[in-house]
């Protein structure tokens, strides 16, 4: 059995920008009310020809360029999203199809914003069980596509984007990717919801914050303790780019004193499945973190699903 390591990372976003200035004009609100309430400053929107798809695979080619590695070494693609607009052939297959990969596995795995590290986490399953060696885990989403840009309360968090990782098997023997920690509150799914006709999102904006501020840090704790790490000697700490009134204080209580904390959900706004790789790959290129040290990432939302797993930087 060999374990697995995040190879290289990419990340894309949309060229259109949103500022606050602009939402103003759309809904009732101002660039202080939304700052004071979730720290964003702008966010990036898809054109309408830009797809999850689309977006996920310009993602996962800058990754696989920087990897090093040969479209036809990829055999498993996982795309963590909720916002594709068809159902077959799923995002995972039409990555696939756009980046020329031979005959890769392809599946697509919803569980809304913690669906990257719940991918990542099955694609380092699949390596250590040795089904697959080289792998393709991307997080993308076009988030536009179903806010109500007359709600005021929804419409100021979201953007698009995407963000990928080439995951590869590794004889090291210090993991590469530690265990995940994962897990749900089923009792409280319905505190965010994406449905009805026409499809929207929707969530219980109080009932998520003092969930995720009260709950998460010992769980984001434990992660850390699986992988045999204290939170001190974190690098970096890259949690779901939800709200940065959220992001703070869970990783001020997770103890992370040396960590750099990632705060792209200011300049991206919260772009769910894609917000941890897109924020990683951002820290990773700009120099923030060194190569081989600890990173947590720790993700959480719809479904009140989490999951976490402590990373060597690539």
């Amino acid at each position: 059995m060999t374990g697995s390591r995040v190879l290289a990372l990419g990340h894309y976003q949309p060229s259109r920008v949103l500022t606050n200035a602009d939402l103003a004009e759309l809904v009732d609100t101002d660039d202080a009310w939304i700052r004071s309430r979730v720290g964003i400053r702008t966010r990036h929107i898809a054109a309408a020809d830009e797809t999850v798809d689309s977006m996920a695979a310009a993602a996962a080619a800058k990754a696989l360029a920087t990897s090093g590695l040969a479209p036809q070494d990829i055999d498993l693609v996982l795309v963590a999203t909720c916002t594709a607009a068809d159902r077959s052939p799923n995002a995972a297959a039409r990555v696939a199809a756009r980046l020329g990969l031979g005959a890769p596995a392809t599946m697509d795995i919803n569980v809304v914003c913690s669906g990257f590290t719940h991918a990542l986490a099955t694609a380092d399953h699949a390596i250590r069980a040795g089904s697959a060696r080289h792998a393709l885990v991307i997080g993308a989403e076009k988030f536009t596509d179903v806010v109500d840009w007359t709600d005021r309360s929804t419409c100021v968090l979201v953007g698009d984007g995407a963000g990928a990782a080439v995951v590869t098997a590794s004889e090291e023997p210090e993991p590469g990717i530690g265990p995940v920690l994962w897990g749900s509150v089923p009792q409280m799914g319905n505190a965010v919801r994406i449905g009805g006709e026409p499809v929207r999102f929707s969530q219980e904006g109080q009932t998520v914050y003092r969930w995720a501020t009260t709950q998460l840090p010992a769980i984001a704790r434990q992660v850390c303790e699986r992988s045999g790490i204290l939170p001190e000697d974190l690098a970096g700490v890259v949690l779901h780019q939800a709200n940065l009134r959220i992001i703070e204080p869970v990783a001020e209580r997770i103890g992370a004193v040396n960590a750099v904390v990632a705060k792209d959900v200011v300049d991206s706004g919260n772009t769910s499945a894609a917000s941890v790789p897109l924020a990683l790959a951002k820290l990773v290129e700009r120099g923030e973190i060194p190569s081989g040290a600890p990173v947590l990432l720790f993700a959480f939302g719809g479904n009140l699903s989490y999951a976490g797993q402590v990373i060597r930087c690539p």
